[in-house]
């Protein structure tokens, strides 16, 4: 028989409170998908859905959560430059980037901007709570063929041992100006939209015909027009719900 002592107070153990997670997307459909995958699992809970940067940065305002998960191709400004305005401003707050994007192109630029992870949103379910997880956990996600890739880059850091594709010598800017090339945008208007000058935006066309090895404007426009049709043309993420 098992005795207590007078007057000790009995102890409830209280279950971890769940991980709360802010949505940054602009594709209704595949923020919901997330969601609910999310909402099935105990440990984590939705704090905000939001569909921009202003907005994201409006919610952290008022309350910082345990992880952002963002999209890079956003209105207005994209979640490259909105990653190195969150290392600056939440140093703190851990970011899973899940994006369309090819990874070989996107990953390693969004990890140096501040991302803690990159998936796919082509992945399973199954990979995205994985993912979630293991930067909660204070880990990095990236791909096995992605960690093999940027391993190989570091060997490779000496004269003559660059090893990267040609799309991925682009700056983050240089890559941003192209895809807007790509997606029908006179330079006029990419000035406008990324609030620099004419004269900034022709000197990154420039820098980007001498990158990918292009003679002429006609010959840019072509390159990025089909570069952005096959990037929008990938796969959407399996957002099946997970038991």
């Amino acid at each position: 028989m098992k005795s207590h002592k007078k007057g000790a107070p009995d102890v409830k153990e209280t279950a971890p409170q769940p991980k709360r997670i802010m949505l940054v997307d602009d594709h209704p459909l595949v923020s919901q998908g997330i969601a609910t995958l999310i909402r099935a699992k105990s440990d984590m809970e939705v704090f905000a859905e939001v569909g921009c940067a202003d907005d994201a940065l409006v919610a952290l305002a008022k309350d910082v959560p345990d992880l952002m998960l963002l999209d890079i191709s956003l209105p207005g400004t994209n979640g490259i430059e909105l990653l190195k305005d969150l290392r600056i401003r939440y140093p703190g707050l851990r970011v899973l980037v899940l994006s369309m994007h090819e990874e070989s192109v996107y990953a390693e630029r969004a990890l140096r901007a501040g991302a803690h992870g990159y998936i796919m949103k082509h992945e399973p379910g199954l990979k995205v709570i994985e993912a979630i997880r293991c930067v909660l956990g204070g880990e990095l996600y990236v791909s096995p063929a992605i960690a093999s890739r940027m391993l190989k880059l570091f060997v490779s850091n000496k004269p003559g041992g660059d090893t990267r594709t040609d799309m991925e010598k682009l700056s983050d800017r240089e890559l941003q100006v192209y895809n807007h090339i790509g997606s029908g945008l006179a330079t006029r208007q990419i000035a406008e939209q990324l609030n620099l000058s004419i004269k900034t935006i022709q000197t990154y066309r420039e820098h980007v015909k001498r990158k990918l090895g292009l003679r002429n404007a006609t010959e840019l426009i072509h390159h990025a027009t089909h570069w952005v049709e096959t990037e929008t043309g990938q796969a959407q993420p399996e957002l099946e719900a997970l038991p």
